[in-house]
């Protein structure tokens, strides 16, 4: 049997870099000799791709080709969650600790809303740091912008632990939380766009959507550490003592962000597309003011279906305080509670891998437009559920709203976003426009505890707001056009043409071999 050579080694590096479908080739057969489809387009090569061709007859190997779209969905996932662990210690403190020792102690429904107001602060950020970082990434690299990220989140988390309580220091103690957590959302404001796009550009033809949802994976990880930290801190210590010192310890331990994430991701290589643009001088100079221009559109649809964050900010802040405040007066313990949310996102771990692939079969608006209308519905029920004080019927709605249905939306965002938005400006464009649409749900927590006060019907009032953000951002996956078969090099052009079915279907069986 004729052993693979060069030519193998160059095909399978193509179809890695997301550029497969320039020769439609199938799976090598049993002699090993790659059988061409019938009169296949001869591909027109720039000067830079014909460099770039000899570079990968000479320097790939095949295990290369295998370990390089793992190794940066490996990165994204462990900077993932590691960022969003320190993004999420936060959410649980604001629901379940701060009211107490960060603002008066008058009327506990005062602290509830002015601590869930800190939380909405940090998404206010977040589109100024989109600004900033994604600008950074379109210009200096998907690689650089992950690691400023890192730094950021790490450190500013690491000071909410120094912080004094309103009992010391009165006003300054609110004033400094604020500070600390638009930094926080500053730099979140650059990390799932960062990271998808390093993904989505090194990821295999026909597997974008399976690799991109890693990032995912990674966000809702993070939440599981977040809440594994907590709870252990609230079972083991007495009250007192949590409210003391215990709450500090998970936002100490944010030191080992910066190590860890730094070490992980200095290890990726830059992805091959933004090398190219580099190479070819094709840098915007001002990303925003181009995007907008070519794809002012997409970046209202993805706005629209950013929208979707009602679903999580729903169930982990305003629900965190719905079911534990004494304001509502539900009686659940934090205990209780942190476990419905660790469930959830154990069963969503495990479910987003799946789901990406299933995007890359029939394609991402099908599963983002039921994934946003079965967890907007089901987000009545749940609600429902804990104001009844019902624990087991919370435990399985969770699961079917959060962990299960929502996810639809949830793994395969990362790829479909990023798709919809061309190599020069698309870190920039993702990064805006999805934390403009995740900002105007930063506030609802905040909102639903005024329009929804204890009293009311809480779950009709707040699952009509989460119903109808999930229509919005339905309805514009529906209006958005596909894009699970067009060439990474396409991607972002209104009229660029899918890859034929059945070439596909061969292309991503490759990618699926390598």
């Amino acid at each position: 049997m004729i052993k693979p050579g060069p030519f193998h080694d160059a095909q399978r590096a193509r179809v890695a870099l997301g550029r497969g479908s320039i020769l439609p080739l199938e799976p090598f057969g049993p002699a090993e000799i790659p059988r061409l489809t019938a009169h296949p387009p001869v591909p027109n090569l720039s000067p830079f791709h014909m460099r770039t061709a000899v570079r990968i007859v000479h320097s790939f190997k095949g295990e290369d080709v295998e370990r390089t779209p793992r190794k940066a969905a490996a990165s994204g996932w462990v900077g993932s969650a590691l960022e969003y662990y320190d993004f999420f210690i936060y959410a649980q403190a604001a629901a379940l600790v701060f009211p107490a020792i960060f603002f008066p102690q008058g009327d506990p429904a005062v602290g509830v809303v002015a601590s869930l107001a800190t939380f909405g602060v940090g998404y206010v950020a977040r589109p100024l740091g989109a600004f900033a970082l994604g600008h950074w990434g379109d210009k200096h690299g998907r690689k650089n912008v992950l690691v400023l990220c890192m730094l950021m989140m790490g450190v500013s988390t690491f000071l909410v632990a120094l912080l004094p309580t309103y009992e010391s220091v009165g006003a300054l103690a609110p004033a400094m939380l604020v500070v600390l957590r638009l930094i926080q959302g500053f730099a979140v404001g650059g990390e799932i766009s960062g990271a998808s796009a390093m993904i989505v550009e090194h990821a295999p033809f026909g597997r974008r959507g399976f690799y991109a949802s890693f990032t995912l994976q990674g966000v809702q990880a993070g939440q599981i550490l977040a809440a594994a930290v907590f709870l252990p801190m609230s079972v083991l210590l007495p009250e007192e003592a949590f409210q003391a010192w215990g709450w500090r310890v998970p936002f100490l331990l944010s030191a080992l962000v910066v190590v860890a994430g730094y070490i992980i991701r200095r290890r990726v290589d830059e992805t091959p597309a933004f090398r190219e643009e580099q190479e070819q001088n094709a840098v915007p100079k001002a990303p925003i003011v181009q995007v907008v221009r070519e794809n002012g559109s997409d970046m209202l649809r993805v706005i629209a279906m950013a929208l979707m964050n009602i679903v999580p900010t729903t169930t982990t802040v305003f629900g965190a305080s719905y079911a534990t405040s004494k304001a509502y007066g539900l009686g659940f313990s934090p205990t209780t509670y942190l476990w419905i949310s660790v469930v959830g996102n154990v069963v969503a771990v495990v479910l987003i891998p799946f789901v990406g692939d299933l995007s890359d079969r029939i394609g991402r608006r099908p599963c983002i437009i039921v994934g946003s209308l079965g967890s907007g519905a089901l987000s009545f029920a749940y609600l429902w559920a804990v104001g009844q004080g019902n624990v087991p019927l919370a435990f399985i709605l969770a699961i079917l709203m959060w962990g299960v249905v929502y996810q639809g939306y949830n793994a395969v965002f990362p790829a479909f976003y990023q798709e919809l938005f061309p190599t020069r400006t698309r870190v920039t464009g993702f990064a805006v426009s999805q934390n403009i649409g995740t900002a105007i749900t930063a506030f609802m927590p905040t909102i639903f505890a005024i329009v929804a006060p204890a009293g009311s019907n809480v779950p009709l009032i707040v699952g009509a707001f989460t119903f109808g953000f999930a229509v919005l951002a339905a309805a514009s996956a529906w209006s958005a056009r596909e894009t699970y078969r067009i060439r990474l090099d396409d991607l972002g052009t209104e009229d660029a043409a899918p890859v034929p079915a059945d070439d596909y279907a061969r292309l991503r069986a490759a990618a699926r071999a390598v």
